[in-house]
Parts: structure tokens; sequence; C-alpha cells
């Protein structure tokens, strides 16, 4: 894989436009360095008494010329550069966001959302202005210092004298050099605290309802506070220097215009030079000010962009831990079984296997029930069987294919996962429900909510299926939001679907109703069932016990029942919890 060039990329698509614009600036900057020279000859005009009124008008008019041709070339290049910044802006966001869905469980393990949100919000957004105002800027200045040079040089003003007073204009690129690399350092830490910062916030309004539960709003204010801090001394700290960058440059220019009222002054008066070649050159002097100080904002804009761009570009480098062989291979999920043969497997960054030696064959249309201790291993094998995480080649095959050589649009396409969380989106229960299907009809839609158990509580919203949910679906109680997890699931239809631990949250009534109907739904497809309660797994064809990531038992409920060993002993446990209570 290539090293991401962002901007190399992006500068080559879009290179015309950015000539457009530098052309017209150039233009513009030609136009305006008429300025002092047509002020400068409406002065010695005057000073030699020959200045008329058809001369003040027609001087009048080219000023007014000379203003409005600056204007208007100047502003339409301006606007070129500011819209390919918005352009970069949108492409980078857009490749940022595709490259974040081929990032795997692993990376959004060690990376909170709010870390990933300063990259679209505050790095794409320093790049963007480096490349839209700093460039902007950089062609205008550069082109009216350019032309107030030449414009100088071909005035009749002595070499010496323009030479003297832009001297001390040699000494900003001594200062970009010594600035520059200690503005980059420390815009990347405040890049880094901001970034903290954002995932902080996320985290606390995330967890608000907690924090106020337990009422402990003081302690979250100090531990967001301190992510603040940070950021004040990071940017105060980055102020401190750029703010002495960014005064020198212009000092620089107001000892050139000293040097040039001084030294021009004294020639002037000795008779070296005419008065309106004096006002020429401090007008000249004058307008180099600007383009000084627009150089020094820039610098300042282009170093801290750089750490930005340093970010972005660290952050492209890395690439997917699950990605597919050249021609992998659709398979059929539901023509083929799953096996998992001699599966070991640790975490990256753990130090022990999370699996040891697993070894299971699921047959098409088999229902698989797996219980075991909390940690066990057994949302991480469905992971495996997944590939969120890369279980070792050889280990977990589809068919007689190993799913490394499979491709992932088949193999999760085959796949149903409803997870326990039953993370929800913030649009409506219909679009929540046809997240995987978004062709599904009414029909289809109702019907999997009436698979699901969740029908009826839909119906008592104002709403009903287009009621807009919360962040997360926290218009919902927990119950309702594993049901309509549950419910996208079923509407997918799938050749395997893998039911994690999704009713837990579901009275046994319900429980029962809903696997009942799963029973009759998928029959002849296959399912996998993970549950704590033995309940919602007994009526599987083939039960497997984990415990510490080894399978201890497998058969039938009934065969496991006369084995005396772990899984009797959590049956007999939750029977008598059933039997307590229906005794009350």
């Amino acid at each position: 894989m290539k090293p991401p060039r962002l901007l190399a990329d992006f500068f080559r698509a879009t290179w015309y436009i950015y000539l457009s614009s530098i052309s017209l600036h150039a233009v513009a900057s030609i136009v305006y360095v008429f300025f002092p020279k047509v002020l400068g000859d409406f002065t010695d005009r005057l000073q030699a008494g020959l200045l008329t009124g058809n001369d003040i008008v027609r001087y009048s008019l080219l000023l007014l010329a000379i203003g409005v041709g600056h204007a208007a070339i100047g502003g339409f290049g301006q606007y070129l550069v500011m819209y390919v910044g918005r352009l970069f802006e949108f492409r980078t966001r857009r490749k940022l966001f595709v490259h974040f869905t081929g990032l795997s469980e692993h990376f959004y393990s060690k990376n909170g959302v709010g870390k990933l949100l300063s990259y679209f919000m505050n790095d794409v957004t320093s790049v963007r202005e480096s490349i839209s105002m700093g460039v902007n800027q950089t062609a205008m200045a550069t082109m009216l210092l350019l032309s107030c040079l030449a414009a100088m040089v071909t005035s009749g003003i002595p070499f010496y004298l323009i030479a003297a007073s832009v001297g001390p204009l040699f000494l900003i690129p001594w200062l970009v050099i010594k600035f520059g690399p200690a503005i980059r350092r420390r815009s990347l830490q405040v890049q880094d605290s901001l970034g903290t910062m954002t995932e902080s916030a996320e985290e606390q309004f995330g967890g608000i309802r907690v924090t106020k539960k337990f009422a402990v709003e003081s302690v979250m204010i100090e531990r967001f506070g301190a992510t603040v801090d940070a950021i004040r001394d990071n940017q105060l700290s980055l102020v401190r220097l750029s703010s002495i960058f960014q005064a020198l440059i212009p000092f620089l220019g107001s000892a050139s215009l000293v040097i040039a009222l001084a030294f021009g002054g004294y020639l002037t008066v000795t008779g070296h030079i005419t008065l309106g070649n004096f006002v020429a050159l401090t007008l000249y002097i004058r307008m180099l000010m600007n383009p000084l100080q627009q150089i020094g904002n820039v610098i300042n804009t282009i170093q801290r962009s750089r750490a930005s761009l340093q970010r972005l570009n660290e952050l492209l480098e890395k690439e997917p831990d699950i990605r597919e062989i050249e021609g992998a291979k659709e398979i059929l999920m539901d023509e083929a079984g799953i096996r998992f043969k001699e599966l070991t497997f640790t975490y990256p960054e753990a130090s022990a296997p999370s699996l040891h030696n697993i070894n299971i064959d699921i047959e098409p249309g088999m229902t698989l029930g797996i219980v075991g201790r909390t940690g066990s291993g057994k949302t991480t094998l469905m992971k495996l069987l997944l590939r969120t995480y890369n279980p070792p080649e050889g280990t977990v095959f589809v068919g007689d294919t190993d799913i490394h050589e499979q491709s992932l649009e088949s193999l999760r396409g085959g796949i149903a996962y409803v997870p326990q969380d039953g993370f929800l989106f913030s649009t409506t229960i219909r679009e929540n429900i046809a997240f995987s299907r978004r062709d599904a009809n009414e029909r289809e839609v109702e019907n999997a909510a009436r698979q699901a158990q969740i029908y009826n509580n839909i119906l008592a919203f104002p709403q009903q299926f287009e009621t807009k949910l919360g962040e997360r679906g926290v218009t919902l109680s927990g119950g309702q939001r594993q049901r309509t997890s549950l419910a996208r699931g079923l509407i997918k239809d799938a050749p395997v679907m893998i039911l994690d631990d999704s009713v837990s949250a579901v009275d046994a009534v319900t429980e029962t109703e809903i696997l009942n109907t799963i029973q009759e739904e998928r029959r002849g497809k296959t399912t996998i069932i993970i549950a704590h309660r033995i309940s919602a797994i007994k009526h599987a064809d083939l039960i497997v016990v984990l415990d510490g990531g080894r399978i201890i038992q497998r058969g039938t409920h009934e065969e496991l029942l006369e084995q005396h060993g772990l899984y009797a002993t959590l049956y007999a446990i939750q029977e008598e919890g059933s039997g307590h209570a229906a005794g009350h």
C-alpha cells in the first residue's frame, strides 16, 4: 500500500483551479501597483505647477479604475481558492469515513469516538484553512511583493535606496527556519489535547444519566476540566511563540519604512530624487506592510496545519486488520456448514489465549446453543466467525473453505447477528428494523416486529413505526431496544442467525414466545444462540458449554443434564430460582 499523500493527490486533481486563482491574483497585484506610480506622477505635476482640472479628473478616474480592477479580479481569485478549500474539506471527510468503515474492531477498541471526531472537525478544518486562506493570502502577498519590487525598480528610484529600504525583509527566511519547527510541534500538542477533550466530552454526555443517578457531577466536572486545562496550557504555549513570530515580521516591515523615510527623505531634500519618487517609494514600502503581515499569518497557519496533516496521514496509513485476499470466493451460506477446527485465539496485546482448541461442527439447518460463565469466550467465538477479528488460518471454515478465502460480503451478508446491547440509530423505528434491507415493504417490517414481540409496543407510540428514537435508542426501554434489534436481525432472513444473549432483557414469558417463533420461522436454517439462561437453548440440536475458553461439555439438553457437570449445575440454580419465584 502506498503511503498516503493527502495534499499531493488533491493538488494533482485541482491544480488548474489553483493556477487560475494565482493568475488572477497576479493580474490584480499588477493592476494595484500602478497606484503609487499614478500618485507619484500626480505629485510631480502638482509640484511643477502643471496640474490642470482635466488632470485631476484623469488621475481620479485612473485611481478608481485601479481600485475597481484590483477588487474585482482579486475577489474572483479569492472565490476560486475558497471554493477549492471547501472541496478539500468535503472530499477528505468522505475519504476519512470510508477509511474508518474499513478499520477493524481492534482499532476502535483503542480509539474513542471523541478522538475520531477530532480528525473530522479539527484536523480537516486546519488543513483546509491553510490551502484556502493560506494559498489565497500567499498568492496575493507574493504577487504584490514581486509587483511592488518590479515597479520600484522600473520607477526611476535609485537601486541603492531600494536595497537599503527592503534590506530588513531578507531576515524573514531566517525567522521561518527558526520558529517553524517549534510552532509545528506545539500545534501537534494542541490537536492531540483537542482530541482528548472531545473524547472526554463524548463519554461524559453518553454517561450523563449514570452521573446524575450517582450524584457525582463534581467528579465529572473535575475530570472534564482537566482536559480543558490541558488545551489551555498547550494553546497558550503555542500562542506565545506564534505571537512573537507574527510580531517580528511586521516589525521588519516597519524597519523598512523607517529606512525609506529617513534615507529617502534625505535624498529628496538634497535633490538626488524627486518628491514624486519619494512619495512613490514610501507608498510602495507601505504597500509591502500588508503582504508581510499576511505572510506571517500564512506561515503560522501552515505550521499548524502541518501538524494536522501529519495526524491525518498517520491515520490514513493505518491498514485494516481484516482484509480480503485477491480472488476471494463467494460462498452460499445456506448450502454450507460451519466448522471450528482446533481454534486457539489470543486477542492482540493480550497475555493469554481467550479460546483453547475449539472444535465444533455446525451442519446446515442446525440450531447450536452456547452457554457458559461470563468471560468464557462465547462472544469471542462469534467475532471470529464474523471476522471482526481474524482467526488463525485453517481454524474456521464455511463448507470446505477457510473464511480467509471467503469474501467478507458473502460471509457477513449470509449472517444475521443480533448482539446483546441492541444498538439502535437515531432515526425511526421502521428504518432501524429495515436497516439491512432498505427495500423492505411495510408488511415485512411489521411481520419482523411481530416475530420479535415488539409490534404491540410500537403501536402504543403516537407515531408508531415512524417514531424517531433518541441517540442510541434512548427513547425505548432496554427490553424494547433488544427486541427492535432482534426484529432487525429477523427481517434479514439470513441463512445463519446468531443471537448473542439478545433476549436477556426480556421476561421469561416473552423469551419463550420469541424463541418459539424463531424455531418456527427459521426451520431448516442455521441458528446459533448464545445465552446465560438454559431456557433459551435447551431446544437446540447441540449445546456447547464453554468455561475458561475451553469446551468442557457438549450434547443435547437431556444428555448434558445426565453428565452432572457445569450445565446441570447452572440448570439446577436457574430452575430453583424459577421454582422459588413461582411459589411466591
